[in-house]
């Protein structure tokens, strides 16, 4: 009799007088993909059978076999000896009939004071907890990668850029830490919204909650969750802590994006300023010499899929009325893509990294090329007393005689210089040098070597804090 309820039989099935069409059966299914909740499920079932036989609603001896039936189905599902029936729907209900199946009628007392909209609204709070744990290691990692390879090359020059165009020198690891500075602010965002992820469900039951006691606060303590939530209707019916995580995962995979942008930039052909390993690099078909960035080009290609994934879920809940509706079945396969999407982005890029080579020289001549210094010289008039606005038509005449005669700034002589600006002395060449006006920018998150060794340490003390 309990073979036959685990290979057609509802759990649910009393009311109903006719067989699920199988269309229904094929439409309806979640198995395919939320049997990955499996750990979550037995954890969270564990936890709620341990809460129920402190209430009085199950004996010792029930709880004790509940837990070492659903231990043994966790061990049978991770050899893979486990088999998923579709007619049952989902992880939960192919868990709960195997392990009546098993240890009898034990088995069915389990799902008292619960509704799988509470059940499932707990496996994936516990999901996520897990999936932000990983996020946030993995991010750090590629910070610390980040902050390594910046090390050596604080003293490297190359060119900033805005629009594109070059526009003052800076150091090449100040660039780089401009980076991690995304990435600590991604990780702020998951550790916050990890904060809304772990509230505890269980113990609203479908919507109302139950007439059962239980105790929340035990369940809640067993499963690590900071409280139980407040109400019942709330807790099984919205997901805003999965659109909360894919808005985070989104900005990290923007984020991503944007570097792999600049590394697919830098290089190129018309760049240089960089070499990647060829580990993280694939050839053309046709063209012999080509050398692709693959790796970085589809990293920014996967952020597409995250942000899609965003807005599918905003979608998904935005005409729903409360309470829970089967259209959350559909919040799965998005949040799972975007997990591991992510993750997978995440150790592919960390693992990049190291392998990246600079051009030192060729950064060095490209910020020599595009008259990066011209704001200095603007600011060195300044501070000679010269109005801002004026010293910058000054300086825009300048440059453009420069063009004209093709040559760098640093290279006029003084009275070419004089001729536009007589106020301009010769401690004007200690400001036109690249190094003079990285230097310069000696405040604190400016690009001057000093402040960006002490960056540097700071961003290494926090890692190693957290």
């Amino acid at each position: 009799m309990a073979n036959q309820q685990r290979t057609g039989k509802k759990p649910w099935g009393g009311r109903f007088t006719e067989a699920t069409d199988e269309l229904v059966e094929a439409f309806t299914e979640s198995i395919s993909f939320d049997a990955r909740l499996y750990r979550q499920d037995i954890q969270g079932s564990i936890a709620h059978s341990q809460m129920l036989a402190k209430i009085g609603v199950l004996s010792d001896q029930e709880a004790a076999d509940i837990e070492q039936g659903l231990l043994r189905i966790q061990e049978q599902i991770e050899a893979d000896t486990f088999t998923w029936l579709t007619e049952l729907e989902d992880v939960h209900m192919n868990i709960e009939a195997r392990l009546t199946e098993d240890i009898g009628d034990a088995g069915k007392k389990l799902h008292t004071g619960r509704s799988r909209n509470d059940q499932v609204a707990t496996d994936i709070r516990l999901y996520m907890r897990e999936a932000s744990d990983q996020v946030v290691q993995l991010i750090q990692q590629l910070q610390l990668a980040l902050v390594t390879l910046a090390d050596n090359e604080v003293d490297t020059i190359m060119p900033g850029f805005t629009h594109l165009q070059v526009a003052q020198p800076i150091s090449l690891a100040h660039h780089l830490l401009a980076w991690n500075e995304m990435l600590e602010r991604d990780v702020e965002r998951v550790i916050d919204c990890r904060k809304r992820i772990n509230v505890m469900p269980l113990g609203s039951a479908a919507l109302a909650g139950t007439s059962f006691a239980l105790d929340r606060d035990l369940t809640c303590e067993l499963l690590g969750f900071d409280r139980p939530t407040r109400n019942s209707l709330d807790a099984v019916s919205d997901r805003d802590f999965l659109i909360e995580f894919a808005s985070a995962a989104s900005l990290a995979m923007m984020h991503l994006s944007r570097m792999c942008e600049e590394l697919i930039l830098w290089a190129s052909e018309s760049y240089k300023f960089i070499e990647i390993g060829d580990a993280f690099c694939t050839g053309s078909s046709i063209m012999p010499q080509k050398k692709n960035p693959d790796i970085a080009e589809i990293v920014r290609g996967k952020s597409a899929r995250v942000i899609g994934n965003l807005h599918a879920l905003l979608v998904l809940m935005k005409s729903q009325p409360l309470a829970y509706n089967r259209d959350n079945q559909e919040d799965k396969e998005p949040i799972f893509d975007t997990v591991d999407t992510l993750l997978a982005s995440l150790q592919v890029f960390a693992a990049m990294i190291p392998s990246i080579r600079f051009n030192r020289d060729r950064m060095y001549q490209a910020a020599l090329k595009g008259y990066a210094t011209a704001t200095d010289l603007a600011e060195y008039l300044v501070r000679l007393h010269v109005p801002f606005r004026d010293a910058h038509e000054i300086v825009g005449n300048t440059v453009h005689y420069a063009i004209e005669q093709n040559k760098p700034l640093s290279d006029l002589s003084l009275n070419e210089l004089q001729s536009f600006g007589p106020m301009i002395q010769d401690d004007v060449y200690d400001v036109l040098t690249l190094e003079g006006s990285i230097n310069s920018r000696a405040h604190f998150g400016g690009t001057a070597p000093a402040r960006v060794r002490e960056a540097l340490d700071a961003a290494r003390t926090r890692l190693q804090t957290d």
